[in-house]
């Protein structure tokens, strides 16, 4: 059996497709705080940057399964940014606010189902996401 892949990559390259093809701009928050993130400092504010990842706004953009990397101007300086997918809290589209927050199940396999007493495995159950 193959191990399940995270979604949360294949999330966001979704939203980041359909935010562009919508006209609209893709911004990402990031958790700043997490280890393996190279962004400017000087804009991370409260632990967290938004970052714009429109094709106008970026040169090189990579969405990888693992790690978002491009470069980019800030303030007119050209910088290359790199972080890890883990630490990408959310996608959204500048001009309507609409988009997706991410939660740790997102990064990897479901856990066990729950045992019931008999020792079986219970229904999955479904959950409302906006």
């Amino acid at each position: 059996m193959n191990k399940p892949l995270p979604k949360r990559p294949f999330l966001l390259r979704a939203m980041h497709q359909w935010i562009t093809e919508c006209g609209h701009t893709p911004h990402v928050i990031v958790d700043a705080a997490r280890d393996g993130i190279e962004v400017p400092r000087a804009y991370v504010k409260d632990g967290k940057i938004v970052l714009n990842l429109s094709e106008g706004a970026t040169q090189r953009l990579r969405l990888g399964n693992n790690e978002i990397e491009f470069d980019a101007r800030f303030a007119g300086v050209i910088h290359h940014v790199r972080f890890p997918v883990s630490a990408v809290l959310g996608v959204y589209a500048r001009e309507t606010g609409e988009g997706m927050v991410f939660s740790e199940q997102d990064l990897g396999p479901p856990p066990d189902p729950p045992q019931t007493e008999e020792g079986g495995s219970r229904r999955p159950q479904l959950k409302v996401v906006k």
